[in-house]
C-alpha cells in the first residue's frame, strides 16, 4: 500500500509530492527562482519529480513538456498540473533523459539532475553515478540535439560532485556556461549554471 502524499508550499503554490517522488529542496527552489521564460516558449522540465519546474515555467506562460524516468513522478506532475489548472500548458511522460523526445527541440530546458556520488544508493532521484557527474554528462552529451539555436539550459550542480566538472564538460561540447545563482548550505554549496 502506498503512503499518502505530502504537501509542499513553494511561493504561494501548494504542490503535492507522492511517495517515492523526489521532494523539492533547496536545489529545486534555487533552480525555479533562477529560471525565467518568455511567454509562449517551448520548455522542458527534465527529471520533473512532482513538477515544480514545470509549474514554475507554465505559470510564466511557457508550454512545457515534463519528463522523468520514474512513472510515479510523471503521474505526480500530471496531478499537480491538473489541480493548478495548468493541464493545457504541461504535458508529462516517462523518459530516460531524452529517450522519448527524439526530434524535439526546446527554447529552454531546466534540469536538477541526480548529483550525489553513488554510495550504494538505489534511488534514481539521487544517484548521480560513481562521481556524481555521470547523469549530468549523459544529459549534456545529448543537449545540442534538443536545444534550439538560441535556446538556454539551466542545470543544478553541487560542491559534492565538484562545481568545475559541469563547466568543463560544457566547454568540451562548445557550450557557453556560467553560474547564475549559488547557495551555501550546512553540508554543501549548490549552484545553478546557464548553458547556451
Amino acid at each position: 500500500m502506498e503512503k499518502e502524499s505530502r504537501k509542499l508550499f513553494w511561493r504561494n503554490v501548494e504542490l503535492e509530492v507522492f511517495d517515492s517522488v523526489y521532494e523539492p529542496r533547496e536545489d529545486s527552489c534555487l533552480l525555479a527562482e533562477s529560471t525565467r521564460v518568455k511567454e509562449g516558449c517551448f520548455a522542458l522540465d527534465m527529471g520533473c519529480g512532482c513538477g515544480i519546474q514545470a509549474v514554475n515555467m507554465a505559470m510564466q506562460g511557457a508550454k512545457v513538456t515534463a519528463v522523468d524516468i520514474n512513472q510515479r513522478a510523471v503521474k505526480n506532475t500530471r496531478e499537480n498540473a491538473k489541480r493548478l489548472g495548468l493541464s493545457d500548458r504541461i504535458s508529462a511522460k516517462k523518459s530516460n533523459l531524452f529517450s522519448a523526445l527524439k526530434g524535439k527541440k526546446f527554447d529552454l530546458i531546466a534540469f536538477n539532475p541526480p548529483y550525489l556520488p553513488n554510495q550504494g544508493k538505489a534511488d534514481v532521484a539521487l544517484d548521480g553515478g560513481t562521481k556524481g557527474q555521470e547523469i549530468t554528462h549523459k544529459f549534456l552529451d545529448r543537449l545540442s540535439f534538443h536545444l534550439e539555436e538560441r535556446g538556454e539550459c539551466f542545470v543544478v550542480a553541487s560542491s559534492l560532485n565538484g562545481f568545475s566538472a559541469l563547466p568543463l564538460k560544457a566547454s568540451e561540447l562548445s557550450f557557453s556556461c556560467r553560474c547564475v545563482a549559488r547557495k551555501k548550505l550546512f553540508f554543501e554549496e549548490i549552484g545553478v549554471f546557464r548553458l547556451c
